[in-house]
Parts: structure tokens; sequence; C-alpha cells
């Protein structure tokens, strides 16, 4: 299995508590770096997988499931953004053509 790096963005966290910080890190075994900045909760993760997909659906159902009230509002990762971005200007060098 392959080691995947990603961060969900969170919400339901107005603080970053010790409970709420042993919660999730108990919850997803520990592949966590809990972050609070200005205002916005993020879990950074590096999660062994097969699929960078299956890492991704694994966390957030462990965060969600972990019975503190918190939700996935957005996943980031340099390798789905790059994806994208490819996507982006294949798409746009296709409508010129």
């Amino acid at each position: 299995m392959k080691k995947h790096q990603f961060t969900l963005i969170l919400s339901g966290v107005p603080d970053l508590t010790p409970e709420l910080a042993d919660t999730l890190y108990e919850a997803t075994k520990g592949d966590i770096e809990f972050n609070l900045r200005d205002g916005i909760a993020f879990l950074e993760f590096q999660r062994a997988a097969r699929t960078l997909r299956d890492a991704i659906t694994s966390a957030i159902r462990d965060v969600e499931g972990a019975g503190a009230a918190v939700r996935v509002v957005r996943v980031e990762s340099d390798v789905a953004n790059t994806i994208a971005r490819i996507n982006s200007e294949l798409y746009e060098t296709i409508t010129k053509e």
C-alpha cells in the first residue's frame, strides 16, 4: 500500500480542545495532524491505502463517525489539485481548436 497525503477541512470545530484532538486521533488511528488556522480547523493526513480515493473516503468515514459532531466540508490534495489543473488546461486546449 502507498501512503497518501491530503487535508480534510472541517466544520463544527469552534476550538481545538485536547478532548476533541484525542477523539479524532483515536478515530483516525493516529495518522493525522490537527490544526486550527484563522478559525478554520483541518486535519492533515498521511494514510496508507491502495488509492488516494480509498484513503480519503476511509478518513472521512473515521472523522465523521468519531461522535464529535465534526463534518468534513472540503478535501485538499496536491495530487488531486494537479489532476484538476491538467484537466482544465486540456479542456481549454481542446475548446480552442
